[in-house]
């Protein structure tokens, strides 16, 4: 599979690794003509303001939806603002994935912060429950609603959706490529292969 990266801005070098040690391949996405022979693509962590509007200059808007009619998308933190329908301010997004996003929910950069989060979708079939998943947050969003149809994946013990999926869109408010653990990042590969 050959898994495109949205480098635009943001951490996207950290998911084509993690990609690669999965098994897939990954090519950086910077102009519509990128997109060619993808698979899926990721929406990386960073801002998502100055991603919007970087997509926009370099004409990827149009051609993000065309990509999202037929092959599945995953945003990470700032990606998954970009992903979503709603955030309740004016800024590009793709508004693909039917959720509202509250950007910096935990405030500013002094309030990141790891924890351990259980993601039972990422259980393997037959092996019971997963473990947890370390997940890192910095100046994270939280899904604040969700519509029909999507499936929250994850949330913090005070009820806030960190994590879902939406057929093939998958959001999640941190960061996995920041871990070793690259189970997310298979995950998205089943997604991405039909699962």
């Amino acid at each position: 599979m050959n898994i495109g990266v949205l480098a635009l801005q943001g951490d996207f070098s950290e998911h084509i690794q993690s990609i690669r040690r999965t098994g897939g391949e990954a090519s950086e996405v910077r102009l519509p003509r990128d997109l060619a022979g993808l698979n899926g693509l990721i929406v990386p962590g960073g801002e998502s303001t100055t991603i919007g509007k970087l997509a926009v200059q370099y004409g990827l808007i149009e051609a993000l939806h065309d990509f999202g009619k037929t092959r599945a998308i995953w945003g990470t933190c700032a990606g998954a603002i970009f992903l979503s329908k709603d955030v309740r301010r004016h800024q590009p997004l793709l508004g693909l994935m039917d959720i509202t996003v509250q950007r910096n929910a935990f405030g500013r950069q002094a309030e990141s912060f790891e924890i351990d989060l259980d993601i039972p979708a990422l259980a393997r079939e037959g092996n019971g429950r997963a473990r947890p998943f370390h997940a890192v947050f910095i100046r994270a969003p939280i899904i604040e609603s969700v519509g029909p149809g999507v499936e929250v994946l994850a949330r913090l013990e005070n009820g806030s959706i960190v994590a879902a999926r939406q057929g093939r869109f998958l959001a999640t408010s941190f960061h996995p490529e920041l871990t070793r653990d690259d189970r997310v990042h298979q995950y998205f590969l089943g997604i991405v292969g039909g699962k």
